[in-house]
């Protein structure tokens, strides 16, 4: 081979190195678009079924909550208007669905969508559909939809107080008018002014948080730092003001009281979860728990008990459910059996980074990779619940929205 030749070939081969290196780092740092990076040309992060999400990659649309389904867990947001938006499409409804790992926030804590009230203004983090999914938006005013339509599965929806209060945002009352029921708040981040005051309708009924207890509108006053929920939010100017929190001791009260619920929401459903393994030989099943739970609630899964020279966890329940989380026949399609171990895995964005190895007396077909179950700690009973709030019956339905 002549010099030239030899050269030719090394150079190729490094081109070739090169390139895999390239797409080495390409599969270790996957580029999709996000709110805050990429253009238009770049591609939104594609759902891996079986897989949790990166913490980045999801869209987030605000709306208006105009009707949900409490089985399916899915709803409709009229969005908000955005600049991204031509006039004509404005105020056009939304359908999505949470997914299984999904969470829903109110006044500061976990919630179920049948927890906030219609017309509540939502912050949500959403993916795109399945692109198997044929099903067709919701047209509304001669066939429009909105252009955040292909958006229909949500990671995350919270409400304008929990949505504040995670991102360490407050607003600074700059006037209140009783007599045009306006108050005027500029927003602060961390305690910094961004951008510049809003004017916000005030309600005849508008609820006043303070300490233990309620205040009359009148007690609003310049200076104060608050937060609160909306609703007609865009379409008359910011919005208008559901409720108020004027101090850390009544947003607590508000959050505890919403977390109570949570806890009895959950221990009569049971913890969800998706199976990540199972042995058939030995009969047991490896369940990752979601992220969509107060912590508190997973307590009870470290109590152990004896059993001769050996120490075994309690006896737990185990059902199998949809991705929306319903279940069936849950009182008689429970399988029971030991905890046999509890591992820590890595927390990712809808993960709680707990494995649980249950051994049911059945391995039902439901209790399959990638299939969603419910598991009911030692000591929760498991009841009947209402005809509206299970699946049983119902498999022949068609295709919800969102999934």
């Amino acid at each position: 081979m002549s010099r030239s030749g030899r050269f030719q070939a090394a150079a190729g081969g490094l081109i070739a190195l090169w390139l895999l290196a390239l797409n080495a780092a390409a599969a270790d740092n996957p580029v999709y678009r996000t709110d805050v990076a990429g253009d238009e040309k770049t591609p939104w992060f594609q759902l891996v079924d079986g897989e949790f999400p990166p913490a980045d990659a999801g869209h987030h649309i605000a709306g208006e909550l105009s009707t949900y389904n409490q089985l399916d867990r899915a709803f409709v947001l009229r969005a908000d208007r955005t600049d991204g938006q031509p006039r004509s499409h404005w105020d056009l409804p939304l359908a999505a669905a949470m997914l299984p790992y999904g969470s829903v926030y109110y006044h500061g804590a976990l919630a179920a969508l049948e927890d906030i009230p219609m017309g509540t203004h939502l912050h949500g983090q959403f993916f795109q559909k399945n692109p198997k999914d044929k099903s067709k938006p919701i047209e509304a005013y001669f066939g429009r939809v909105t252009p955040e339509a292909d958006f229909t599965r949500c990671f995350l929806l919270e409400d304008d107080f929990s949505y504040q209060k995670r991102l360490s945002h407050t607003w600074r009352i700059e006037s209140v008018d009783l007599e045009t029921m306006k108050l005027t708040a500029q927003l602060l981040e961390s305690g910094k002014e961004s951008g510049k005051p809003k004017q916000f309708d005030l309600l005849e009924f508008t609820r006043v948080w303070k300490a233990h207890g309620f205040e009359p509108i009148a007690s609003l006053v310049q200076g104060q730092i608050i937060r609160f929920n909306l609703t007609w939010a865009t379409l008359f100017g910011p919005g208008r003001l559901l409720e108020i929190w004027l101090d850390d001791e009544s947003q607590t009260q508000a959050a505890d009281h919403q977390l109570k619920v949570h806890h009895r929401h959950i221990r009569e459903r049971g913890l969800p979860g998706w199976v990540t393994a199972v042995d058939n030989e030995k009969q047991l099943v490896k369940v990752t728990l979601f992220s969509n739970v107060d912590s508190a609630l997973l307590e009870p899964l470290h109590v152990t008990e004896e059993i001769g020279e050996e120490k075994e966890r309690h006896v737990v329940s185990m059902v199998v459910a949809l991705d929306s989380l319903a279940t069936f026949d849950m009182v008689n399609d429970r399988q029971r059996g030991p905890l046999k171990s509890i591992h820590k895995v890595p927390t990712h964005p809808g993960a709680i980074g707990m494995e649980l190895e249950i051994r049911p007396n059945l391995l039902l077909e439901g209790f399959r990779p990638k299939k969603v179950v419910r598991v009911f700690a030692h000591g929760w009973t498991v009841l009947t619940l209402p005809n509206e709030q299970r699946w049983e019956g119902r498999e022949n339905n068609a295709p919800i929205f969102g999934r």
